[in-house]
């Protein structure tokens, strides 16, 4: 299988973008119940999409890090792992970013039976999105203060 690549630069954009993202979901979806998305439709469409935009989101910045780097992955979930590898985050939480790129699928491919599960998944590792962000911003905000 050919590696992925991915266009350096965009950090700062990518990263406001996720945030914007983040708080709309937390503001306005955060609290919605299986049974209320189950019966809109709408609300199914606004919600799927709004975490799926975080979700492509989130593996772009990680593969734009990773060019940055001089590195390359084979796949979404390979991408994740690498990227939070690289900022040095515990393997378990590599692992479990990771995963993101299956619900991630899961949302863009329109497995009906398997999105509310993605929104699930994704609510439980926003705070470990936040923490990635985070630390790509300490990276970022490194690297234009070093001479180069």
């Amino acid at each position: 299988m050919p590696d992925y690549t991915y266009a350096k630069g965009r950090i700062a954009e990518t990263i406001q973008f996720i945030s914007k993202e983040m708080k709309e979901f937390e503001d306005d979806y955060a609290a919605l119940a299986w049974e209320d998305y189950q019966r809109d439709s709408k609300m199914q469409k606004v919600v799927d999409r709004t975490v799926e935009n975080v979700l492509n989101a989130l593996v772009e910045l990680c593969g734009t890090l990773l060019a940055e780097e001089g590195k390359t992955s084979e796949n979404y979930a390979e991408t994740l792992r690498a990227a939070a590898a690289t900022l040095g985050f515990r393997p378990e939480q590599a692992k479990e970013l990771a995963k993101l790129a299956s619900h991630r699928n899961r949302l863009v491919h329109r497995y009906l039976n398997m999105k509310w599960q993605a929104i699930k998944a994704y609510q439980d590792q926003s705070a470990l999105i936040a923490e990635l962000m985070q630390a790509v911003l300490d990276r970022e905000s490194k690297r234009v203060r070093s001479p180069l």
